[in-house]
């Protein structure tokens, strides 16, 4: 139970787990970068696994055909050990070469990744190498075709960035390349706290907590009253430590009075920096003193 004068609202332990999607490069900068949902990967690999199975059977056919009309002109015999053997060859070129080779010329897209816009990258982010594209094309036969896709499926549903056994022994994941687009978040101040947001302090609130709060009141339409409440509920107890003076209202507006001030004051500062730094942009446009104006 988390309360505050008359703001009173139960908890859980359930959160928003936003920092799941992030990618921190080596500047110690956080980026959200959505990864691919299971039914993308799905619909991907469908497509691709499809043309494959394809291509395979086209090409099987023609490769015995040319077979067969060798056979005929030149009265040779070929053995049924060789044809076992031709057929072996050719299964491990177009289901393990063949996407092996794809992935690592499109750097990390095939044919049903470009439809969905989804593309493989290491788990930081950076761009796969042949040696990501070989773990994950060796045990994506294996996967998909020996099993029917039924390993991967399973270790897609199971895992948190929809990775199956190829990528979570790469260190890969399918990166969400066309996101859609965000709907602008329109926060306003509530009346009856005009007054506290000139004397509140929320300078010390986390990045990614305040992140968290912002996503909250994007979904908040979608959810039903009760888990909405306890979200609220737990975003305000994580953020109570961190804002002074603590209004005496309920859980939610607390959070909203807590972003629209945080929004409102890294808006100023942005401003703020850009007349300061406005004198120099404009000493660098100008010419040194005496130096011919050539433009």
């Amino acid at each position: 139970m988390w309360c505050n004068h008359g703001m009173v609202t139960s908890t859980t332990s359930r959160t928003l787990q936003l920092a799941d999607d992030e990618i921190v490069i080596g500047e110690g900068v956080a980026l959200g970068v959505p990864p691919a949902g299971f039914l993308l990967r799905a619909g991907s690999a469908i497509i691709d696994v499809g043309l494959v199975l394809i291509c395979y059977v086209l090409s099987i056919i023609g490769l015995v055909t040319l077979i067969e009309s060798w056979i005929r002109n030149t009265g040779a015999q070929f053995e049924t050990a060789w044809v076992f053997t031709l057929i072996t060859v050719w299964a491990v070129l177009w289901f393990v070469a063949v996407p092996i080779t794809v992935e690592v010329l499109t750097h990390g897209r095939s044919v049903g990744k470009l439809i969905f816009g989804l593309r493989i990258v290491r788990l930081d982010g950076g761009a796969i190498t042949f040696r990501h594209s070989l773990v994950r094309g060796l045990l994506g036969a294996a996967e998909f075709y020996l099993t029917s896709g039924a390993i991967a499926a399973v270790t897609g549903m199971l895992t948190r960035r929809s990775q199956r056994v190829g990528d979570l022994l790469a260190g890969t994941y399918a990166q969400l390349e066309r996101p859609p687009k965000a709907v602008p978040l329109v926060l306003q101040m509530p009346p009856q706290l005009a007054q506290w947001e000139q004397l509140v302090d929320v300078s010390k609130l986390p990045d990614r907590l305040s992140r968290r709060i912002r996503d909250f009141f994007r979904q908040a339409d979608r959810l039903d009253p009760a888990s909405r409440q306890r979200l609220a509920g737990t975003l305000a107890r994580e953020a109570k430590p961190y804002v002074h003076p603590i209004p005496d209202v309920d859980a939610e507006t607390f959070l909203l009075a807590v972003s629209v001030v945080r929004r409102d004051r890294e808006w100023r500062g942005m401003q703020a920096r850009a007349r300061r730094l406005q004198p120099v942009a404009e000493s660098f446009e100008r010419s040194p003193h005496g130096f011919p104006n050539r433009g």
